[in-house]
């Protein structure tokens, strides 16, 4: 008997892990494609903040546009769960789907007569609910979104989301040099805008 107490004791009980974070959004999004609305309401609460922030970025931080585009994201998402292959973490086929949604959005405006030039210069400057106009995090937030859409779009694709040159002039109908050049682009008129110094 105390050969097996000696034994038992000895022997160290492992609690259960967590999972990590990418295989629970895989779980709760199986859960979600099969209808269970409480796992993408979970999905939903753990992806706001990123999705809400590729899209402010591509849209140039016009809040009620980009929080409409969040929520028109989340909804393309619940209707495209059940075809999700999971052949990809959940969350950068959410992002895709968010950087897709704001893309569609920026070509359709394309179309419609409207300036490309610095429309968002006017509210460039002021100063956020917090007093810290002057942070360098602010300022390059503001720079970005007085950027060119186009040019705006490839920036935040490529140095923001990690996206390549071919995969950008895809999603924005452009050959690969054009995205090279838009990029170019939006980086020059980043440290003017930033005083030479980005």
């Amino acid at each position: 008997m105390a050969m097996l107490t000696a034994t038992v004791t000895d022997c160290p009980i492992e609690a259960p892990r967590a999972l990590p974070p990418v295989d629970v959004d895989q779980a709760l999004a199986r859960s979600a494609a099969r209808g269970e609305v409480a796992a993408f309401e979970t999905l939903y609460r753990r992806h706001i903040a990123r999705v809400h922030g590729v899209i402010a970025r591509l849209v140039g931080h016009h809040g009620a546009r980009a929080e409409d585009l969040t929520q028109e994201t989340f909804v393309r998402a619940w209707q495209a769960l059940p075809g999700y292959r999971f052949e990809s973490a959940f969350g950068t086929w959410l992002y895709r789907l968010a950087a897709n949604t704001a893309l569609m959005e920026l070509r359709a405006r394309r179309s419609r007569p409207q300036s490309d030039g610095d429309e968002g210069l006017d509210d460039f400057g002021t100063p956020d609910s917090a007093g810290h106009a002057t942070a360098l995090s602010l300022d390059l937030e503001r720079a970005v979104a007085t950027l060119p859409p186009r040019a705006r779009a490839v920036l935040v694709l490529f140095d923001v989301e990690g996206w390549k040159h071919e995969e950008i002039a895809e999603a924005l109908g452009m050959a690969v040099g054009s995205s090279k050049a838009q990029l170019h682009r939006a980086r020059g008129l980043l440290r003017a805008r930033l005083g030479g110094e980005a």
